[in-house]
């Protein structure tokens, strides 16, 4: 449930990432991995939103759900050599601003450009062997299928620690025509060079 109060807090917040994102991109010292690059960074109103509204009796004010991805302002910002920084807020055709989540906004976005992959970075590790045991191995790669199976084997995913959490959106990114999925730690340095340049990969990939 978003708040007046939650919503002033939550856009300050992103607000104040915003420009430490775009500060990273900007260095370019002589003797840095960045010397010498002009990374540029586009954000801006690419999302239309809807409210979650009423449910069960508890209205969830300024709450939302993505309900359109401007696709063709994105891909142009891509095609001029930008990259596209999406915020977790949408916006109503009346200007009212909505708090969305951060899969909702990835995973949308990812089937709206029908992307080659979507990327979660996560506090998990991925999706292990056994769900259940995370001493087990993890489970580098699942098919489609079997990542539905799990989801519904498993008790209805609240929390992000939760093993279905992200799983849930990686399988309906799959089904929205996303040819690949993945679940990465981010307490591991260098997870998203790990599983894009070897073949095991680190975290979970479903196909």
């Amino acid at each position: 449930i978003t708040d007046e109060v939650a919503l002033d807090c939550a856009q300050e917040a992103a607000g104040q990432l915003r420009f430490e994102i775009e500060a990273a991109f900007s260095q370019g010292l002589p003797n840095t991995p960045m010397a010498n690059s002009t990374v540029r960074v586009v954000s801006g109103n690419f999302l239309t939103a809807r409210p979650v509204g009423i449910v069960d009796g508890i209205d969830f004010q300024h709450s939302g759900f993505v309900r359109k991805v401007d696709a063709s302002a994105i891909r142009r910002a891509i095609d001029i050599g930008a990259l596209v920084l999406l915020s977790p807020f949408g916006f109503s055709p009346t200007g009212e601003a909505f708090n969305l989540s951060m899969e909702d906004v990835a995973t949308q976005t990812a089937i709206a450009l029908q992307a080659d992959k979507l990327l979660f970075l996560t506090e998990v590790a991925g999706i292990h062997e056994v769900p259940t045991d995370a001493e087990t191995p993890v489970d580098t790669e699942l098919a489609l299928a079997d990542a539905e199976r799990l989801l519904a084997a498993l008790p209805p995913p609240m929390q992000p620690t939760d093993v279905g959490f992200y799983l849930q959106h990686c399988v309906k990114a799959c089904h929205g025509g996303v040819e690949r999925s993945h679940i990465l730690p981010f307490a591991t340095d260098g997870a998203l060079l790990l599983e894009v340049f070897t073949h095991d990969g680190i975290g979970t990939m479903v196909v």
